[in-house]
């Protein structure tokens, strides 16, 4: 069976119910991707820290009751997960706020485990992360576990980033090109897109921006619903379909795409077939508020996924 392993970590998401209200969710990038990659029939583990407390309790029961493999969370005694909020405007574009400096995540590669859990990595058919996995890490770490993505690639592990990119997440832009340089390196699949890379490289066109990126496969999601495939050195554009309902709320909508997108490509479809998945996935997900949509909204799932095909 294939396998995936999604790193990064999991807050406590509020969002707006109305009234000055907000109700109480989980989310984080990758969490959303992983759930998403076991609605869509994938076997994934997420690798992240948590702590002993009964929000990460709750966490830990709501991932294995979504189908996401939890063996591979650290548990750390007297640490919390981060938080954070989500306020949207009229068009359902979002603004997050967080509060997530002593999270348990951020000591996930200074543990007694790290090393094991490192590599681990290698036993899975394709690891993915983002750059806000790479943003919660020290320095150190982040070698560490760039060094552990190179090894795992040696073994035939697939790689995958998302280039998700908030500057307030780094304590300088230079630091982060640097460091997207190595991931784009260590990579095999790149899910890039304009607003994450423009504040990067200003001024920059589309045709630049991939220039930038060496990986075999990059898909650039574009400002407009379209985004743009390059694999084995040919670069095509994909229009995204209308959504059917109006726009609610634009989170996850990226992290949604990259779940259809590494489905369709572990199921043997082609980039640019897996692109589609991707959009359509991402078009149902806006119309509904919050991270993870109901399971009634999701698509009928597709056939078993194998490895990554070219």
């Amino acid at each position: 069976m294939t396998r995936v392993a999604c790193i990064g970590e999991c807050m406590i998401e509020l969002k707006q119910a109305g009234g000055g209200l907000y109700s109480r969710g989980f989310g984080g990038d990758t969490l959303n991707t992983a759930v998403y990659l076991a609605r869509l029939g994938v076997a994934v583990d997420y690798i992240t820290a948590l702590g002993d407390d009964p929000f990460s309790d709750e966490m830990i029961a709501g991932w294995q009751a979504e189908g996401v493999g939890t063996a591979k969370v650290a548990r750390l005694n007297g640490k919390l997960p981060g938080l954070y909020l989500i306020s949207t405007d009229e068009a359902g574009e979002r603004r997050f706020f967080h509060w997530r400096e002593s999270a348990a995540a951020r000591s996930l590669l200074d543990l007694p485990e790290t090393e094991s859990l490192l590599r681990s990595l290698a036993s899975y058919d394709l690891v993915y992360l983002s750059a806000i996995s790479l943003s919660i890490y020290a320095q150190k770490g982040r070698a560490r576990l760039l060094a552990a993505l190179r090894d795992a690639r040696r073994s035939c592990t697939n790689i995958a980033f998302d280039t998700n990119f908030r500057a307030r997440g780094w304590p300088d832009l230079e630091i982060a090109r640097g460091v997207f340089r190595e991931a784009f390196e260590a990579s095999d699949i790149v899910l890039a897109s304009t607003e994450d890379l423009l504040p990067l490289y200003p001024s920059a066109t589309a045709e630049e921006l991939l220039a930038r990126i060496p990986s075999g496969e990059v898909v650039l999601k574009h400002s407009e619903p379209a985004s743009t495939v390059r694999a084995a050195g040919i670069a095509r554009r994909i229009e995204a379909e209308p959504t059917a309902a109006g726009v609610v709320d634009t989170t996850a909508a990226g992290d949604s795409f990259a779940a259809a997108y590494l489905a369709a490509r572990l199921g043997g479809a082609g980039p640019e077939q897996a692109a589609r998945a991707g959009h359509r996935l991402a078009g149902l997900v806006v119309c509904h508020p919050g991270a993870i949509i109901p399971h009634s909204a999701m698509p009928v799932r597709s056939a078993s996924p194998s490895k990554v095909s070219s």
